[in-house]
């Protein structure tokens, strides 16, 4: 890996409005990444979801609590802090944000070209949400992504896979990796990628959405052989 990268954990709050797959082992791969990186001086940078508590800025058909304020996410509770095991240390960057993706109306781009960043290792929830709209926007703004399979989830399996097969499919030297690679790859030693040869090579049909998954997973599991 270059020495350009920075370590993004997206969204990693206490939130419990959803009910996430696999959420404690994905906790223990983001805070072996965690580790890695601040013993290596790696930026770490954190977004938090947060909505005003009057919701005020929440978009259009998004839930509301009986009192008109957002039901998740509420500016002022314990739920939009990084959970305990994670927590940023004083120095690290926090970008909070009223969006899916990170760059949205945030700073984060001009902070990660402050550090000199050109390479983003990213993790967080959820995989087909704020991960989704994350990466793809720091695709467009010509980052170079490494995503982190297993630091990732969402509501569903179906759904984590569904996202990292549009991702596969459609951000151009996308790498997808596991976290144990990406250890591997931070202390320099050699790891294993997946890193599509061309566009859409996960393309699928309905009734091959199964199949792809399955074969999308067996490709990442050679990764760790």
């Amino acid at each position: 890996m270059n020495n350009n990268n920075a370590l993004l954990i997206i969204d990693m709050q206490q939130e419990d409005g959803f009910v996430l797959e696999n959420l404690d082992t994905v906790v223990t791969h983001t805070a072996a990444l965690l580790e890695s990186a601040r013993l290596r001086q790696i930026p770490v940078v954190y977004t938090r979801h947060i909505n005003q508590a009057d919701g005020s800025d929440l978009p259009r058909g998004e839930p509301r609590g009986a009192d008109g304020g957002p039901s998740s996410y509420r500016a002022g509770t314990r739920q939009v802090e990084i959970i305990e095991r994670l927590a940023p240390r004083p120095d690290e960057l926090v970008v909070d944000k009223g969006r899916y993706s990170a760059f949205h109306r945030t700073d984060l781009d001009s902070q990660l070209k402050a550090l000199g960043v050109d390479t983003l290792i990213v993790c967080g929830v959820l995989t087909d949400v704020c991960v989704l709209g994350t990466v793809f926007d720091a695709f467009a703004l010509g980052y170079r992504i490494r995503l982190v399979s297993d630091a990732c989830t969402t509501t569903t399996q179906a759904g984590h896979y569904s996202a990292l097969l549009i991702m596969t499919n459609w951000v151009y030297a996308l790498e997808i990796l596991t976290g144990a690679q990406c250890l591997r790859a931070l202390d320099g030693e050699d790891y294993l990628s997946l890193i599509p040869g061309q566009p859409d090579e996960f393309a699928y049909q309905p009734h091959e959405l199964e199949s792809t998954i399955a074969r999308l997973q067996t490709r990442l599991v050679r990764t760790q052989e």
